[in-house]
């Protein structure tokens, strides 16, 4: 008889066993995720969409609107994205310039060809410097047809690229890394720039206006200028979302850059805005 029920207690301590892993499972499943997961997917629909509200978030995550504001409020701190009226947006303002990551989806066609045109001004056995833009990088695929080069930039995405290039000598602009431009920055970058001449110099920035270049952030300033300085030939590529923004600080006005180049959605009126300044500009893809 105690066999029997030893058997028994054995055989239903066997079938729960085997029940409580599928059932871990099925909770596991449901649980929904944590503060880091849900910052993490929260920032892919920003960067996708390039703004979402507080509201929708909460109701897409289970969560209150509150905890949604605490994990806005770590994500700006973070320079991922900006909070404006109960939306979490990754587009620029005046003051604020979005993720590199954003930058990268956006206008990519526009600066894929603005980058291509501007590869018909490199020739072989030029040293070539290069800003943290993305704009600026789409170049690199096309320098691969013009080597031997030297190719200096502080964009740590460019210098990879750069690296499974053949016959280009890659110069490395250090200083501190800052994750939200993957670039470096700071005094250290600065002097690297100093310490060198190159034989022309491809930038980008966040906004023209007034006849100047302007971006968000004076520590972007400091290092685009110098580069502008380094250079015996710098060429401005902004695409045509910058000539309808603005930025808190004055990079430099048009007439310091050898050329502007744009691309070929740049409205009429914006283009005939840029010919009244004293350098000359260039549309890609207008072989007219």
């Amino acid at each position: 008889m105690f066999g029997n029920r030893d058997d028994e207690r054995r055989g239903t301590r066997t079938v729960a066993a085997k029940a409580d892993p599928s059932e871990h499972d099925r909770v596991e499943d449901e649980r929904p995720p944590g503060p880091g997961d849900r910052r993490s997917l929260i920032t892919g629909l920003v960067l996708d969409s390039g703004s979402v509200s507080a509201q929708e978030l909460a109701e897409r995550f289970g969560v209150s609107v509150m905890t949604i504001h605490r994990d806005l409020d770590e994500l700006q701190r973070q320079g991922v994205l900006r909070k404006a009226r109960g939306v979490a947006t990754a587009q620029p303002s005046g003051t604020f310039e979005s993720n590199v990551e954003y930058r990268r989806r956006v206008n990519a066609d526009a600066k894929r060809a603005i980058a291509a045109r501007a590869a018909g001004l490199v020739e072989p056995g030029m040293s070539v410097l290069v800003d943290d833009s993305t704009t600026a990088a789409h170049l690199i695929p096309h320098l691969a047809e013009l080597a031997p080069l030297t190719v200096a930039t502080n964009y740590l995405h460019a210098l990879t690229e750069l690296s499974r290039l053949r016959d280009v000598q890659v110069v490395a602009l250090g200083g501190t890394y800052d994750v939200q431009h993957d670039s470096f920055l700071g005094t250290t970058c600065v002097e690297a720039i100093r310490s060198m001449r190159f034989d022309v110099a491809f930038v980008s920035t966040s906004a023209v206006t007034a006849g100047h270049a302007f971006h968000q952030e004076d520590r972007i300033v400091a290092v685009k200028r110098e580069m502008v300085t380094a250079a015996e030939r710098c060429h401005l590529l902004i695409d045509h979302s910058k000539l309808t923004r603005s930025a808190l600080h004055r990079l430099l006005p048009l007439e310091g850059f050898t050329s502007v180049i744009v691309d070929s959605a740049t409205p009429r009126e914006h283009l005939a805005r840029l010919r009244e300044h004293d350098v000359p500009v260039e549309v890609a893809g207008d072989d007219g």
